[in-house]
């Protein structure tokens, strides 16, 4: 394909004189430069197909011309002028359904990423039940009224009969034998590490 040469551009033609010679005008503008302005937008949008899109659509916006009194009688510089800014337009729209598509891939990784944090909230929730149930009903009662239910020392004391000193130590005993459960040790020694 040739790039365009502007040194070519013949004299000025007469404004033509209807839509008849419009059209015989863009069909010779079709035949002679077709080839040179499919390049030459090839040369911009780096798709061939959507350089033989454009260029259809400059022809159709010369075609419309016929519409407008004192068309521009440079068809040729007129046609590139438009097939440019029609590719440019191209361009730019690329670009947006470019960003749209990462952000639609950006959505796609945040709700793979709250399924996954569901999904480990889950294990975590099941962990933490079941640790519990481990624990001797002392200090799954006192852990259960104090974190669970949210009770203050003095309340889980009075409601179980203890002392608040004694409700610290089997929550705190509690708290301390789940996370070494969580952190994979075995039932006997998580409680052999909280009893010493």
């Amino acid at each position: 394909m040739k790039p365009f040469d502007s040194s070519r551009e013949t004299a000025p033609r007469p404004a033509d004189s209807g839509p008849k010679d419009r059209s015989s005008t863009v069909a010779n503008l079709f035949r002679e430069h077709n080839r040179v302005l499919v390049g030459f937008l090839f040369a911009r949008l780096k798709n061939e197909q959507e350089a033989k899109e454009v260029a259809q659509e400059a022809y159709v916006k010369l075609l419309q011309l016929e519409q407008k009194p004192g068309a521009a009688s440079f068809l040729r510089a007129y046609l590139f002028r438009v097939a440019e800014h029609l590719a440019v337009d191209r361009i730019r729209q690329r670009q947006i359904r470019s960003r749209l598509d990462q952000l639609n891939v950006t959505d796609d990784l945040f709700e793979q990423a709250l399924v996954e944090r569901a999904v480990i909230a889950g294990q975590e929730l099941d962990l933490l039940k079941k640790v519990v149930t481990e624990l001797p009903d002392k200090y799954r009662e006192a852990f259960r009224l104090h974190k669970l239910e949210d009770r203050g020392f003095a309340e889980v004391a009075a409601l179980m009969g203890l002392t608040e000193r004694m409700v610290r130590k089997y929550v705190s005993n509690a708290v301390v034998y789940i996370l070494l459960r969580r952190e994979g040790n075995s039932r006997a020694d998580a409680w052999e590490q909280v009893q010493s």
